[in-house]
Formats: C-alpha cells, sequence, structure tokens
C-alpha cells in the first residue's frame, strides 16, 4: 500500500454529487481514495466586471483661453487648434464606451465674456450592461455674464441591454448664451440591430439666474423598438435629436430653420429660446437635416470633428 495522499479540489457538475480520485502510481487500483461531497444546482455568480470611472472639470476666461482643467480615468479633454473666437475642447472616453456601472462626470462652466465649444471625438457607445447595473454620465455647465457654451457632443448609440441614465444641468447668467445638442440612435441599421431590451432615462434643465427655464425627460425601457413604432411616439424612426439655444438673437434664426426642417422634425421660439426637434429613420438622415442647422445657429462652423 501506499502512504502518500493525492487530493485536488471538487470539479463543479451541476446538482450531482463529485468524485475526485488519486491514483498513486505503482499502487494497488484498491488504494484509490474517494472523495465525494455535494453541489448546489444554483449557477455561479459572475464575477465583478472592471468599471470605468472618468472625471473631467474645465472653464475658459476672457480671450477665450483656458482657465483651468482637471481630467481623471477614462475621460480626457484635446484641444484643438483654436477656430475663430471660441476655445474648442474635444471630451474624448477612453473606455472606449459605457456600460453598467460605468460613471462619467463633466463640469465645464465659462467664465464672464468668453465662449467654449465642448464636443465629443466620435459617437458614443452605450454598451450591454449586467442585471441590476446602470451606466451614469452627468454633465454639469455654468455660463457667466456675457459668455457661450456650445454643448456638442456627437451621437450616442444605444446597444440591445444596454442600461444608461444622463442628465444635463446648465446654469445660466441673465445675459448668457448657451446651445445644446442631444442626438440619439437606437442601435446601428446597417448591422441589422434593434433594441428589444434596453433602457434609457435621460433627463436636461436648465435655470437661468436660478429659475428653471427649460425641463425635458425621456424614458424608454423594454422593448424600445416597438415602441418607436408608435405614431405618437416616434412613427418607426430610429434617430432623434433634441437641439435648445437659449440667445438674445435666437429669434433671427426661425425663419431658415423652418426652411431647412423637414416634416419630421419641427421648431418653436418660446421667448428668446429656440427649441427644435428631429425624427429621422436612420443616423445618415438625422445627419442631413441636423448639421445644417447647427450650422445655422452657430457663429463659426462646427468642429471638425463632427464632419471626419
Amino acid at each position: 500500500m501506499c502512504n502518500r495522499l493525492y487530493f485536488w479540489p471538487n470539479i463543479p457538475v451541476a446538482g450531482k454529487a463529485v468524485c475526485v480520485c488519486a491514483r498513486v502510481p505503482n499502487c494497488n487500483p484498491r488504494s484509490a481514495i474517494c472523495i465525494a461531497a455535494p453541489l448546489a444546482a444554483a449557477p455561479l455568480p459572475l464575477a465583478p466586471q472592471p468599471r470605468a470611472i472618468g472625471h473631467l472639470r474645465l472653464s475658459s476666461k476672457a480671450d477665450n483661453r483656458l482657465d483651468g482643467l482637471y481630467q481623471a480615468g477614462a475621460l480626457k479633454a484635446v484641444f484643438p487648434r483654436r477656430r475663430g473666437a471660441a476655445l474648442d475642447a474635444v471630451v474624448v472616453n477612453t473606455a472606449g464606451g459605457i456600460t453598467g456601472g460605468d460613471r462619467f462626470d463633466i463640469t465645464a462652466s465659462a467664465g464672464p465674456n468668453s465662449h467654449l465649444t465642448l464636443t465629443t471625438q466620435s459617437a458614443e457607445r452605450a454598451y450591454a450592461a449586467q442585471p441590476g447595473q446602470t451606466g451614469r454620465v452627468t454633465v454639469q455647465i455654468d455660463v457667466g455674464r456675457k459668455a457661450r457654451i456650445d454643448w456638442l457632443p456627437q451621437e450616442t448609440i444605444l446597444f440591445e441591454r444596454c442600461n444608461l441614465r444622463r442628465q444635463l444641468s446648465v446654469s445660466l447668467a441673465a445675459d448668457a448664451s448657451f446651445l445644446m445638442v442631444e442626438p440619439l440612435v437606437f442601435g446601428r441599421m446597417a448591422m441589422g440591430e434593434a433594441l428589444h431590451a434596453a433602457r434609457l432615462r435621460d433627463r436636461i434643465r436648465i435655470d437661468r439666474d436660478g429659475v428653471p427655464l427649460y425641463r425635458d425627460g425621456l424614458d424608454l425601457t423594454g422593448d424600445i423598438a416597438a415602441r418607436l413604432m408608435r405614431s405618437a411616439v416616434a412613427g418607426g424612426a430610429r434617430a432623434m435629436a433634441s437641439v435648445v439655444l437659449v440667445d438674445a438673437q435666437a429669434e433671427s434664426h426661425l425663419d431658415a430653420l423652418r426652411d431647412l426642417l423637414p416634416d419630421s422634425a419641427g421648431v418653436s421660439l418660446i421667448g428668446d429660446m429656440l427649441v427644435l426637434r428631429i425624427v429621422a429613420s436612420d443616423s445618415f438622415t438625422l445627419r442631413q437635416t441636423l448639421l445644417p442647422a447647427l450650422e445655422q445657429m452657430l457663429p463659426q462652423t462646427l468642429p471638425r470633428c463632427w464632419r471626419l
């Protein structure tokens, strides 16, 4: 007989006892040692996944110079060569997208008499999330006296089983100007994608001198593709965009915008604020309407990355 014991941990076989035998070379087979243990039938829990965290704070001052910059984690700001009178910043998500558990926070401020433009390097992507986990994006924008910020992110593309929560909060001085666009794409049509199990919660709030000026909310859950087919929702559109311009000269753009827009879009003037909605069959058609509309409202051309 052999006096050595060989042992290996139990090998999982769902719902059954497991026998692990140690047969020692040159020993009698009858000396094999058998160790049995019952296993629970419940599946093993999912292993925790790495999460992307990003923080970005930037500000501009008079003469459109950079006043402050802080960046950490997966968010970076790139400053290309200056175009005209504005300071341009391109926000880059080095994580390559957003999934459940990710957290991104952006704070941007324009000091008195400055002009800051923020855009994104490319379209953002909201990927599938594990059950019970949410990706969060929070943006805080402050615009000082006689200053302007243009918040111009490119499209956010939603993927099946994504779970995204976004919040955009804007605080304006009494004589400040602000332009924002938020384009959304519900799956890539060229790839045959449709959203049958996804979740989006989007909130936009704009205040002027502490007084509410604009509130907007969008909640889509479950079979988003079916909801978008409803005529009272999107009439089958797979892409949409919201545009808001707050400016003393907002009314001067109204007629030109109405001439540009197709039947699937509309624009309204509320005091010195223009609100524009666009729905389109796909992202390409959306851009055909969106780019000329933005060019009409901007004091200069769109950032170059919008045309790459």
